[in-house]
């Protein structure tokens, strides 16, 4: 079966978000009042194949786990969903 993998990698909110803050300070340059906690993470599609859902899970953690997300600083979450 083929599935696709929406994950959502983020700073951990306990850490400074260094991109955030730079981005909020320039909308509020920009006159763009009211923005606050500003953070910046990152967005990754993956399509995979694998023999049921279970297992296309467990490999998108690995995934997670391994390369996409730096743990100590990083947290992510997924989606999964059969793709057509």
């Amino acid at each position: 079966m083929k599935f696709t993998a929406e994950i959502d990698i983020m700073p951990r909110p306990e850490l400074l978000d260094p991109q955030g803050k730079a981005v909020m300070l320039g909308l509020e340059h920009l006159g763009l009042a009211g923005v606050a906690n500003v953070r910046i993470g990152k967005h990754i599609r993956l399509n995979l194949e694998a023999a049921t859902e279970p297992e296309a899970r467990e490999k998108v953690e690995q995934a997670c786990r391994k390369l996409l997300a730096n743990l100590i600083m990083e947290s992510y979450a997924f989606e999964l969903t059969a793709a057509e």
